[in-house]
């Protein structure tokens, strides 16, 4: 299945059937915002449509499973991803993505990857879904109208911000903080300093 035709009737129905009602609900969101930011930042609007439907495509509610997909697809867990496996759904949703989709752009599998830690060196498609995922219309959260303005001004900043709301959350509920964030956000402030010198 081409990339032209993955958003036909067949590939949604198929998604939809892969995770839950709220879940497809939430990828459209992350599909159709990450289109917008896209067109806004001069990234591709179709990749970005494709990477935002296909960035949770193995989510799942069961660690179990999960954990079995992982197994299955040979990922490499580090030790934080041992003891978070939700950290692992962005390999697991990658590969679901290759290998029951047929998406095989590297660009759209990374922005899928990595969208929930981020990671240093992120390109601009991998900004714009880790940013999508968190501003959808479907998120509610005190400061996210600010943010979603912000990301129509400055895309660096805006990623910079949701990554510092997610640690703030992450610290909160006593989780461990994986360093592939840590050193995203370090990246961003380093690059936006040395920009501005």
């Amino acid at each position: 299945m081409g990339m032209d035709d993955i958003f036909q009737g067949q590939a949604k129905e198929r998604l939809r059937e892969m995770i839950s009602e709220e879940r497809y609900l939430h990828s459209l969101g992350v599909a159709d915002t990450a289109a917008e930011l896209a067109e806004r930042w001069g990234a591709s609007v179709e990749k970005a449509r494709i990477a935002g439907l296909m960035h949770d495509c193995g989510k799942s509610p069961s660690k179990n499973i999960l954990l079995k997909r992982v197994l299955e697809f040979g990922i490499v867990m580090d030790e934080i991803e041992q003891s978070e496996p939700q950290l692992l759904h962005g390999h697991v949703s990658a590969e679901l993505a290759l290998r029951e989709f047929g998406i095989d752009d590297q660009e759209i599998l990374s922005s899928i990857r990595y969208h929930t830690t981020g990671r240093v060196s992120m390109s601009l498609l991998e900004k714009i879904i880790y940013l999508a995922d968190y501003i959808e219309p479907g998120r509610d959260f005190p400061g996210v109208d600010e943010l979603r303005e912000l990301a129509g001004q400055d895309l660096d900043m805006a990623v910079l911000r949701a990554m510092d709301l997610t640690l703030i959350h992450v610290i909160r509920r006593g989780l461990l903080i994986h360093p592939r964030t840590v050193a995203a956000r370090n990246w961003l402030i380093s690059s936006r300093r040395d920009t501005n010198n």
